[in-house]
């Protein structure tokens, strides 16, 4: 038995999509045909509503419904503060940790030369805008700690030293430049531990407080 033209271009459409195989877009193909027309139909006009409707936030690329996102006009955060992400996915995951307060910068992708991700791709520009401002004295840099996050987060170092030259000879503010501190995760075993992780450990360590007597 033949496939039909028109659930061949749907199956076709949801292998291009990231992580789905020929198997899976199939499976999800027969989900959509089983449902009630009404349920398929909503994933149709939840995609068409956000790309009517999103779009990167001109302050820190960061998918929003108006030109500015919730987090940028937030008045409580600290403006001196930036954290520099790959994705919107990592902006999400420090947000939800609760324990940041400043505001994000997202470059939009990791520098990834066999895929074909070079230096042009990442948002480096804007990132550059937001420095020249003045307002951010410290920029840290939150790329993932891998291999390619390791190259994004060297080429952004670099970029902003430069920047910071040219801010220190206008009379600008001195800027800072930080890293997310790596090593032994909480809760984690040593005996599991990659020897990376664990060089990373010994690179981070600190003193221990004396107790006062």
């Amino acid at each position: 038995m033949s496939t039909p033209p028109s659930l061949v271009r749907l199956i076709e459409a949801l292998e291009r999509l990231p992580g789905i195989g020929r198997r899976s877009a199939e499976r999800l193909a027969g989900h959509l045909l089983r449902v009630p027309e009404a349920r398929a139909l909503e994933l149709a006009d939840a995609i068409r509503d956000v790309r009517a409707r999103i779009r990167a936030c001109s302050r820190c690329r960061a998918p929003a419904e108006a030109d500015s996102c919730p987090i940028c006009i937030d008045a409580t955060r600290d403006k001196a503060l930036l954290v520099v992400v790959e994705t919107p996915r990592d902006l999400a995951a420090l947000e939800s940790s609760g324990g940041y307060r400043g505001l994000y910068y997202v470059l939009g992708g990791r520098l990834s030369p066999l895929n074909g991700v070079g230096a042009n791709e990442l948002d480096l520009e804007g990132l550059g805008a937001r420095v020249r401002e003045g307002v951010v004295e410290e920029v840290c840099l939150a790329t993932n700690p891998d291999l390619e996050g390791d190259g994004t987060a060297l080429l952004v170092e670099r970029e902003l030293a430069r920047l910071a030259r040219e801010r220190s000879a206008e009379g600008g503010g001195d800027l800072r430049v930080t890293r997310l501190a790596r090593g032994l995760p909480s809760g984690g075993q040593i005996e599991y531990q990659s020897a990376a992780v664990i060089a990373e450990a010994f690179e981070g360590r600190r003193a221990v407080p004396r107790e006062r007597s």
